[in-house]
């Protein structure tokens, strides 16, 4: 086996691992945030949201695994998407990855609030010390931490999003339009977030925003990961 063969196997396996580690990410992504969080967490009422997760412990307990798996892939896909992007410019492929576990480490922060949230639903010792209302509020604040630290986060993984569509952009062999999508989504993470992070007062804003940057935040990154599950690091083979 030559060494350009051997390489372009190499690329394979690591698109076909970044490709199926996004589509996990996405999975799980909508099952814990977009179902379960989205479910339990009634913004600016901490008692209906206490009660909810008292009563659907489990499905809290779910997310909380969601969330794991998030972070593991998300390790993975730093891995891979710097094996795969590397013959382009290793140098910045490198700072991307840096950047995506550098967004995983503040993630893996704001789950940690997730499980001080699920220790005090559990607990029946913090009752004899504190009000009920008390109590609520303390785990709303603990919620309201998680929301606010993965913002900051996601501020960073905006960044290392911009650096892939660059590289994606430079490369001959991704579409134009992946690339695009993922520079496109990247302004997008970083402008909402950075309005959630410290401008949170101006919702009317943010609920614009989100609307203007809701499709290519979910597609561009899927879809890219769509395209290294079918097509990454077979195009040479295939010419």
């Amino acid at each position: 086996m030559t060494t350009s063969v051997k390489k372009q196997s190499y690329q394979r396996k690591s698109a076909l691992i970044a490709g199926t580690s996004l589509i996990i990410m996405a999975l799980a992504a909508f099952f814990s945030y977009g179902f379960v969080h989205e479910s339990l967490v009634v913004q600016g009422d901490a008692s209906a949201t206490f009660n909810n997760i008292q009563s659907s412990n489990l499905l809290f307990k779910a997310e909380i695994f969601g969330w794991i798996i998030i972070l593991i892939t998300d390790i993975v896909v730093a891995w891979a998407f710097y094996i795969f992007l590397k013959p382009i410019n290793k140098s910045v492929s490198l700072l991307s990855a840096w950047l995506r576990l550098t967004y995983a480490f503040v993630l893996g922060i704001a789950i940690l609030n997730l499980i001080f949230v699920l220790h005090l639903s559990e607990s029946t010792d913090y009752l004899s010390l504190f009000k009920i209302d008390q109590l609520q509020a303390h785990m709303m604040l603990l919620l309201e931490a998680f929301e606010y630290i993965w913002s900051i986060g996601l501020i960073i993984f905006g960044v290392h999003l911009i650096i892939v569509g660059y590289l994606a952009f430079k490369s001959d062999r991704i579409p134009k339009v992946i690339s695009i999508l993922l520079l496109f989504a990247s302004i997008g993470y970083i402008v909402i977030n950075l309005f959630i992070s410290i401008f949170s007062q101006y919702d009317g804003v943010i609920s614009i925003l989100k609307i203007v940057f809701n499709v290519p935040m979910i597609v561009g990154e899927l879809s890219f990961g769509i395209w290294l599950l079918f097509r990454g690091g077979k195009v040479l083979k295939d010419a």
